[in-house]
């Protein structure tokens, strides 16, 4: 018995520290539901309901990555990413690109207009 009341005092205790740590280095405008100093006297002198409360009403809403952590897309982030490499492929790729844009956009003019054409030759179902 002595062994899970030890157990729990230590996760409570660790549960306390952490929970202070992040309240005292969360920016105040960012905390939920009471003011910073309120939620570092509730967590001190009630660790566990503290604690608790802290993680449940007090930390901020997540709603990106937190400062340092790495970008999503990181490839996005490089300087200069928008400069090709060599302007000459580049500018093959971008003709070969509007090549075959046009040939689709013909393609699809022409399939379009046999299907009007289709449309105007079937006799009405009345």
């Amino acid at each position: 018995m002595f062994k899970l009341y030890a157990l729990l005092s230590i996760v409570s205790i660790g549960l306390m520290v952490f929970c202070l740590i992040e309240a005292v280095s969360t920016d105040e405008s960012r905390m939920r539901n009471l003011p910073k100093l309120w939620w570092i006297l509730l967590i001190l002198f009630f660790p566990l309901a503290g604690s608790i409360a802290w993680l449940v009403a007090g930390r901020p809403a997540v709603s990106g990555p937190r400062p340092g952590a790495a970008p999503a897309f990181p490839e996005y982030d490089r300087p200069g990413r928008a400069v090709p490499n060599d302007p000459v492929k580049d500018e093959d790729f971008l003709k070969k690109v509007r090549e075959r844009a046009e040939e689709q956009r013909r393609r699809y003019e022409a399939q379009k207009k046999r299907d009007q054409e289709k449309d105007k030759d079937k006799p009405d179902a009345e």
